[in-house]
């Protein structure tokens, strides 16, 4: 299939127009036209080479709101003209343990990632969704249901599981004594889903500035590492703290304001970080842990579950021609939203 998006050739150019062919339609395949993408912090970090080479010309985006087009001849789940969604991955080997119990992003055997990953079977780079179209392997797509809002599901897929995932395997519930460090893209949403699952959620920025935003979706407030005093009295007064920073930091000054038994996990920066001190680790029995993004079946769950609740996430819906504005946005800071390209400006001509 001919198709267009827009592409990165290089560290140091613009994303810029890019025609290339997606692959035919394989028995067990859904090609869906693709509404809405979502721009995630990762999509920056992994074309400027951030985690690893990568191989140009690359098309990111892994969250993806569109519609059926065509189905394989053994599709059974999806219909023409359905909507659908397509997160971080394509595929995995779905055959591991792992894959068995359906958590998929933990793949023995690796993913296939939306982007930047070699096809199983043919061995192209996979392009994902800044793009007119794509074509996914039915068990890696997901139903989008009717009472989300299409112009602002896309996040879900990654901001929205990302943080999701590790509030269910640690239990967070009512009662819980949440904090949420930072209130950027993937900030948000977890307040957002740690309000929903009967938290009290308090989020950890370095001013009170965006303290007003954070009581508007739920936080309790907002605690300011920059001021000792309050630091200090926060010590102990969290179960589990949610670390959305997305850049290289100082996890040590957070690690005193768990309870005993507390766990701060890492779901912003993948790479180096301060070197840990164990002295609040070792006397409060403390942890720190890391999360990835969750299976297709916990995908669905937080899809389903932000309909229930009526969660959305906070969006600037932006024409396909602004992306290179929000990826300096997004460079510059860490906003209190997501940006969503429409794409129905992306003309084929």
């Amino acid at each position: 299939m001919k198709t267009i998006g827009y592409a990165a050739h290089s560290v140091e150019k613009d994303l810029e127009p890019y025609h290339f062919e997606r692959r035919s339609i394989r028995e067990n395949d859904v090609s869906i036209e693709i509404l809405y993408s979502g721009v995630c912090h990762s999509d920056l970090h992994t074309i400027r080479g951030d985690w690893g080479e990568i191989e140009y010309p690359l098309i990111p985006g892994h969250e993806i709101v569109g519609r059926v087009i065509e189905v394989g001849s053994k599709v059974k789940k999806y219909k023409v003209g359905e909507h659908v969604a397509v997160g971080c991955m394509v595929d995995s080997c779905q055959s591991c343990d792992q894959c068995d119990h359906g958590e998929e992003q933990y793949c023995r055997n690796g993913i296939t990632a939306t982007y930047g990953s070699k096809d199983r079977i043919d061995g192209t780079t996979t392009q994902g969704g800044y793009s007119k179209h794509i074509v996914v392997r039915e068990e890696f797509v997901l139903k989008v249901p009717e009472k989300l809002d299409l112009k602002t599901a896309a996040p879900i897929l990654c901001a929205g599981i990302t943080t999701f995932s590790p509030l269910k395997k640690w239990g967070i519930g009512k009662g819980s004594r949440v904090g949420v460090i930072g209130l950027g893209g993937l900030g948000h949403m977890g307040v957002k889903l740690a309000v929903a699952l009967g938290a009290e959620v308090t989020v950890i920025s370095r001013s009170d500035k965006k303290e007003e935003a954070a009581k508007a979706i739920g936080a309790k407030g907002i605690l300011s590492s920059s001021n000792e005093e309050a630091m200090e009295k926060a010590q102990g007064s969290f179960d589990f703290i949610l670390d959305t920073v997305p850049v290289k930091h100082d996890f040590n000054t957070y690690t005193p304001l768990l309870d005993v038994d507390g766990t701060l996990v890492l779901v912003g920066q993948i790479g180096p970080m301060e070197e840990p001190i164990t002295a609040p680790l070792v006397f409060g029995r403390r942890r720190i842990a890391g999360s990835l993004i969750g299976g297709i079946a916990e995908t669905q769950e937080v899809l389903d579950f932000c309909a229930e609740h009526s969660i959305a996430p906070e969006c600037e819906i932006i024409p396909v021609e602004g992306i290179n504005k929000a990826w300096e946005n997004l460079a510059s800071g860490n906003p209190a939203h997501r940006y969503v390209i429409d794409m129905s400006s992306l003309s084929l001509q």
